[in-house]
C-alpha cells in the first residue's frame, strides 16, 4: 500500500495545486494451444503535480517517490504554471470550488504470486484441450491490472482510492464446413483482485461449455443479408454503443474541438425512451463495475446524465470546462499513469433499462436480426461509428433463426438512436476494456437490449 509522503506538502500551495503518487500494476499470462507465450509482471510508481495559474496548468512528475522528489516535482510544476501564465496570458478566473473532505481507501491492496496465474490458466486448458480436441486453436489469457491513488489539492476533495481488476479470456476457435476459420472469444471476471473473484477453474467449466456450443452454431451459420434492417442489440452492444458512439460525442473537451454534440444541447438526439448516464460508484442501487468516489482534481464524483426522455443534457467536464459551460463539475477527470495529466473521461456510462422483455423485442420483428457479441468498435466525433459483429442469429418472422458470421454494423449514433422502439427491463454490464482516448483507461458500460435499426454489412 501507498505511504502516505505527501499531505505533509498541502501547507505550501499557493495556487491551485493538485498532488498525486499512484502505482498501477499489470499481470499478465497467456497460454496459446497449451503453450506459455507471455508471461508479465509489471510495476509503474512515480508522483506527480500539477499548479493551475490564470487558465494554464504546469504539470511535472517523477518516477521516485522520495521527500526530495516531491519537493523538485511541485518546484518544477509551479515554475511551469508561471512560466506558461507568463507566456499564454489567458487571464482566467480560479476553478469552480468543489467543496472539501477527503475520502478514504476503501478495498485492502492485495497481491496475487504469478503461479497462481499460470496454474488456473493451464487447468481451463487443459479441460478445453481434453473436452474439445476438435476445436482449431484455444486461448487462455489471464489479466490482472491495479491503479492505485493518493492525491491531495489545494481546493477539493483528498482520496486514497484502489481500481482493481481481474479477467479470464477465452478464445476458442475452429474450421467451419466451407474450410474457414471462426472465433469467438468471452470474458470473465469483474472488479477485484484475482483471488478475491477466481476460485476453483471448474466453476468457468459452464461458460466453457456454453461458448462453445456457440462455436459451433457459428460454425455452421450464415452471412448476412446486407441492409438497413431491424435488429435487437444486446446488452453487450448497448454498452459500448453508450460509449464509444455517443460517450465520446460528450465529453467537454471533444466538445470544444467541434463534436456532434456542440450543437445538439438541449435538443433530441435519441428516441424519447433513452436515457444515459454517466455513473460514479452507484447504479440503480447497486455499486458500479468500476467506482469513482473522487477524481484526479479532487472533484467529489456524481452522476453525469447525459441524455434524459431523448433530449442531450450535459456533458462530460472537468473543473475548467465545467466553467466555460457554466456546468456543475462532477468527477471526470481521470490519469492513468502517475506521468499523466488527468483528462476528461468515461467512468460508467450505460443506457438505461425500459420496460420490455427480450422475447417480445424478437417477437416483434419480421426479418432481422439478433446481434449479442461485439469484438471491436470505433466512432468519431460527427457520432458516425461502425461495430464488428462476431456473433447473432437471423430473426424470421418474430422467431430466432441460424447463427450468423461475422459482419458489421454502422450507422450515425444520434440518428440511430431515435429509431429505438423497445428496451429490455434488464441491465447488464462490462468493464473488461479499456478506453484509448490519448491514455489507456479502465472504463464500465452498460445496458439493456435495444431494438432499433442500423445498416449491417453482407459477405
Amino acid at each position: 500500500m501507498l505511504e502516505d509522503r505527501i499531505s505533509i506538502f498541502k501547507a505550501s500551495f499557493q495556487e491551485h495545486t493538485e498532488l498525486r503518487a499512484q502505482v498501477n500494476t499489470r499481470r499478465q499470462v497467456t497460454l496459446l494451444n497449451g503453450n506459455l507465450v507471455n508471461n508479465l509482471r509489471s510495476d509503474e510508481s512515480g508522483v506527480s503535480a500539477r499548479v493551475y495559474k490564470g487558465g494554464v496548468y504546469g504539470f511535472a512528475s517523477g518516477a521516485e517517490y522520495t521527500d526530495e522528489r516531491i519537493k523538485a516535482v511541485l518546484a518544477a510544476a509551479e515554475e511551469n504554471a508561471k512560466f506558461m501564465d507568463m507566456r499564454i496570458k489567458k487571464n482566467k478566473p480560479r476553478l469552480p470550488l468543489v467543496g472539501t473532505g477527503k475520502k478514504e481507501l476503501l478495498h485492502d491492496v492485495k497481491d496475487v504470486e504469478q503461479k497462481v496465474y499460470i496454474n488456473y490458466a493451464k487447468e481451463l486448458d487443459a479441460y478445453i484441450s481434453e473436452r474439445y480436441p476438435n476445436l482449431a486453436s484455444r486461448t487462455i489469457a489471464v489479466r490482472a491490472d491495479s491503479m492505485e491513488k493518493l492525491l491531495v489539492v489545494s481546493d477539493g476533495f483528498d482520496s486514497h482510492s484502489l481500481m482493481p481488476r481481474s479477467f479470464v479470456y477465452i478464445f476458442l476457435s475452429a474450421e467451419a464446413n466451407d474450410g474457414t476459420t471462426v472465433e469467438l472469444f468471452k470474458p470473465i471476471g469483474g472488479f477485484g483482485y484475482f483471488n478475491e473473484i477466481f476460485t476453483n477453474p471448474d466453476a468457468l467449466y459452464e461458460d466453457i461449455d456454453k461458448l462453445y456450443t456457440k462455436l459451433m452454431k457459428k460454425a455452421e451459420g450464415v452471412y448476412c443479408e446486407a441492409g438497413y434492417k431491424d435488429v435487437v442489440m444486446h446488452p453487450n452492444l448497448a454498452g459500448i454503443l453508450a460509449h464509444e458512439a455517443v460517450g465520446h460525442t460528450v465529453e467537454a473537451d471533444l466538445v470544444l474541438g467541434g463534436s456532434v454534440a456542440a450543437h445538439n444541447l438541449g435538443k433530441q438526439v435519441a428516441s424519447e425512451l433513452v436515457t444515459m448516464v454517466d455513473f460514479a460508484h452507484t447504479a440503480l442501487g447497486e455499486t458500479v463495475h468500476l467506482p469513482v468516489y473522487v477524481d484526479d482534481e479532487g472533484t467529489p464524483a456524481e452522476d453525469a446524465v447525459l441524455i434524459k426522455d431523448g433530449i442531450l443534457t450535459g456533458y462530460m467536464n472537468n473543473r475548467e470546462t465545467a466553467q466555460h459551460f457554466e456546468m456543475k463539475p462532477q468527477g471526470n477527470a481521470r490519469a492513468y499513469l502517475f506521468s499523466d495529466e488527468p483528462l476528461i473521461r468515461m467512468r460508467n456510462t450505460a443506457i438505461l433499462p425500459g420496460k420490455d422483455k427480450l422475447e417480445d423485442m424478437i417477437a416483434s420483428i419480421e426479418d432481422g436480426y439478433y446481434l449479442t457479441e461485439t469484438n471491436n468498435g470505433q466512432a468519431d466525433t460527427t457520432g458516425e461509428f461502425m461495430f464488428g459483429i462476431s456473433m447473432g442469429y437471423e430473426i424470421k418472422n418474430g422467431k430466432l433463426g441460424r447463427a450468423i458470421r461475422d459482419t458489421t454494423i454502422s450507422g450515425v449514433a444520434f440518428e440511430m438512436l431515435k429509431t429505438v422502439d423497445m428496451l429490455s427491463d434488464d441491465m447488464v454490464w462490462s468493464c473488461s476494456g479499456m478506453c484509448g482516448k490519448k491514455q489507456p483507461m479502465p472504463v464500465g458500460m452498460g445496458g439493456p437490449a435495444v431494438k432499433c435499426k442500423v445498416n449491417i454489412g453482407g459477405r
